[in-house]
């Protein structure tokens, strides 16, 4: 009694002309992720090896908000300053420019970090954290292999010139966008403009962000520049317009101006020639389904996660979205069982494949019932 059901759901799209190939910046290496469908819409050997300078304090950041967030770890916790950040502070490097054996919360540090840019205050949460800036190291790449960044090793906390911190902008993608889905009230610190630290033993110190794009009021909320002599200029960045959010990383812009003006042009290029569109929307979109021999003659059906596609907008009128299983599904039907799949295909190519749980318990029918369902199957074809 049962046959393949195939349910066209027409999703309409509005196109746009004007559309350009690549975005086109003089850059080596270069990444354009979306954030939720986690397409790449654009790179540029995204795999090579590079020394991620201060891209390295997001990994940082990620540690102490994991922390944080695991109540292992509380803001208005202080950390007494060495030697060591002391002296990082002393030399030229950016720093929130602490003062040694001072006690400094981890608020304050944080914002050092992010906003400022501080190895010093690095160098203060990591021993803080773990003891030393070698074992916390290791912990941020415990957590590195845990994100799946296969290609990078970190040997600081602040991304000083080492030759083994490396990394790729693939990598650094995968890193960013780990902190903002998992981190997204930690993350707001990213885009604050300006930190002032009332020191202790000096004059209160006001620092901008290094980002350029938050500047520019384009949607950039963060999230890490980076500079090293022998790879010149990096930034990390994310942009959000309306309730999408496209994440860009590149390295090796020769001036801070190419950075910012590259990196922003990589951004705009992802909104104007793409769009993410949410098929369904994880245990909230209802796909009606036929059952058979049960107490429901429709049961409901969701998917188990957010499924968003990203196109080039000239292939938006070429999706289509089918509803596809063997039916009507027979009870007793379980919650969670698999009853179908979400087949996506753009022109006739399918691109994506979704399976389809049902979002309720269906007991079947008692005897006598069953036997009238089948009766009237056999004669009028309809269950």
């Amino acid at each position: 009694m049962s046959r393949i059901i195939i349910k066209i759901i027409t999703v309409y799209f509005l196109l746009i002309v004007n559309l350009i190939s690549n975005p086109k910046v003089d850059v080596k290496t270069a990444i354009l992720l979306d954030y939720d469908s986690n397409k790449i819409i654009y790179e540029l050997e995204p795999d090579m090896s590079i020394y991620p300078a201060s891209m390295t304090k997001i990994m940082t950041a990620i540690i102490v908000f994991d922390l944080l967030t695991d109540n292992k770890l509380s803001l208005d916790d202080k950390f007494i300053i060495s030697e060591k950040a002391w002296r990082l502070s002393q030399s030229g490097y950016s720093s929130m420019f602490l003062m040694i054996n001072d006690e400094v919360s981890v608020e304050n540090l944080l914002k050092g970090i992010i906003v400022a840019s501080g190895n010093d205050a690095c160098i203060a949460i990591a021993e803080g954290i773990a003891g030393s800036e070698e074992n916390f190291a290791e912990i941020m790449n415990e957590k590195a292999s845990e994100i799946g960044m296969t290609n990078t090793n970190f040997a600081n906390s602040s991304g000083i010139n080492d030759p083994d911190n490396y990394s790729t902008v693939r990598d650094i993608a995968m890193m960013s966008k780990y902190l903002i889905k998992n981190h997204p009230e930690y993350y707001e610190l990213f885009k604050e403009t300006e930190f002032t630290w009332d020191r202790t033993g000096g004059d209160p110190i006001s620092q901008g962000n290094r980002n350029p794009l938050l500047y520019k009021r384009v949607g950039v909320d963060g999230i890490k520049t980076g500079y090293l002599a022998v790879e010149k200029y990096s930034l990390a960045s994310s942009m959000k317009r309306d309730q999408r959010r496209l994440i860009a990383v590149a390295s090796g812009f020769q001036t801070k101006n190419e950075r910012s003006n590259g990196s922003l042009r990589i951004l705009s290029w992802g909104f104007r020639n793409t769009d993410t569109f949410q098929i369904s929307k994880k245990n909230e979109t209802v796909f009606p389904i036929k059952s058979w021999l049960g107490k429901k003659n429709n049961i409901k059906g969701t998917t188990k996660e957010d499924i968003y596609l990203t196109l080039k907008k000239k292939e938006a009128r070429n999706l289509k979205v089918f509803l596809k299983y063997k039916g009507p599904i027979k009870a007793p039907i379980s919650k969670d069982q698999e009853v179908a799949n979400l087949e996506i295909f753009v022109k006739n190519d399918l691109v994506k494949k979704v399976p389809i749980y049902s979002s309720e318990n269906v007991d079947k029918v008692n005897v006598f019932k069953s036997l009238f369902m089948s009766l009237n199957y056999l004669i009028w074809g309809d269950v």
